[in-house]
């Protein structure tokens, strides 16, 4: 039976968003600050720049930052590789395929938050109701995405593998449409976009990333960047002003879903939904051993499904000159 599209009302804002996820292509959004240094920032739609423009933590910057918007993480990291880019943010699995292809990225900042906003997800009506029962079905996932190590694992923790259900590999956009349309039996996916499918009523969570996934998030810098003494004073501070803000949004949870709503195209209530199921619960951590143990495990997952060709040591991706007094990567998530 066809299943029923979203809303037309809510169609338009989700696909402006999801456009943000797919391509190689960024654009420059301009320049904040003033001096003679200037730290190069990549970002995303609705990310850094929006939380510290929103937080007030681009007042008073000593350096400038010359702001580019890129289209998802891979991209991102393939400027930092290329020194285009000092600094950006991206999720937990990017730099590990990055560190597979041998490009020159360094992890220098970290937040710890939920995994409940990474799902699994089934339309309504679906039978499904165990990720153990996934077996034969077909599963929309991004290639290389953090969805995609969260399928991994989920699957692993039921008692299945990869080579147990049929993997259609899709971006969001096409996801979507395939999810809405019946032509996959479930989707893996993170938010916003959970959030937009409960919102609208389009699906129901299977499982959640919860407990199976490390709810990391990076800030990644060009080695180059970290070798000039200027550069990398101004990584420090904008490091520092990053966990401000970030830190800011758990207090002002409403506050931030507005701009965020502005500034994505997302109805309000599906932006409040994923602040306060996801956004609002990251914690500035340290850069430590036992993240990169988890990094690790993420990158032998993906070795041993030939998805990166070769062993990673995730321990040469990483700097620790900027975890001062933070606590330690396992620390618990807001609530």
């Amino acid at each position: 039976m066809r299943r029923r599209l979203l809303p037309a009302a809510l169609l338009l804002p989700f696909a402006l968003l999801l456009t943000a996820c797919g391509g190689n292509s960024s654009a420059s959004t301009g320049t904040d600050g003033s001096g003679s240094v200037t730290l190069n920032v990549g970002d995303q739609k609705g990310g850094s720049e929006a939380i510290l423009r929103a937080a007030g933590e681009l007042n008073n910057l000593h350096y400038k930052i010359k702001w580019s918007t890129f289209t998802s993480g891979p991209p991102l990291l393939e400027a930092v590789n290329a020194k285009a880019v000092d600094i950006g943010g991206v999720g937990n699995t990017p730099p590990v395929f990055a560190a597979g292809a041998g490009s020159k990225i360094t992890v220098v900042a970290a937040w710890h938050g939920t995994s409940r906003g990474d799902t699994i997800l089934v339309p309504n009506g679906s039978e499904l109701t165990r990720p153990q029962q996934l077996k034969g079905r077909s599963v929309a996932v991004a290639q290389g995405s953090s969805a995609h190590y969260q399928l991994v694992a989920s699957l692993k923790a039921a008692g299945l593998s990869l080579s147990d259900i049929k993997v259609t590999y899709l971006q969001p956009a096409d996801a979507l449409a395939a999810f809405t349309s019946g032509k996959v039996d479930a989707w893996a996916v993170w938010d916003p976009y959970t959030s937009q499918i409960l919102q609208a009523r389009q699906g129901r969570v299977l499982t959640t990333g919860d407990g199976i996934t490390n709810g990391l998030t990076f800030q990644v810098a060009a080695p180059a960047a970290l070798e000039d003494p200027k550069k990398a004073a101004a990584v420090k501070d904008y490091l520092a002003r990053l966990r401000r803000a970030t830190s800011w949004v758990y207090d002002h949870r409403e506050e931030w879903a507005k701009v965020w709503s502005k500034d994505t195209g997302l109805p309000y209530e599906v932006a409040l939904a994923s602040v306060k199921r996801t956004n609002s619960t990251r914690i500035a951590v340290a850069v430590d051993k036992p993240l990169v143990a988890s990094e690790q495990q993420i990158a032998n997952a993906f070795t041993e499904l030939k998805l990166i060709p070769k062993k990673v040591d995730f321990a040469g991706f990483v700097d620790r000159r900027y975890n001062g007094g933070l606590p330690p990567s396992t620390t618990p998530a807001k609530d």
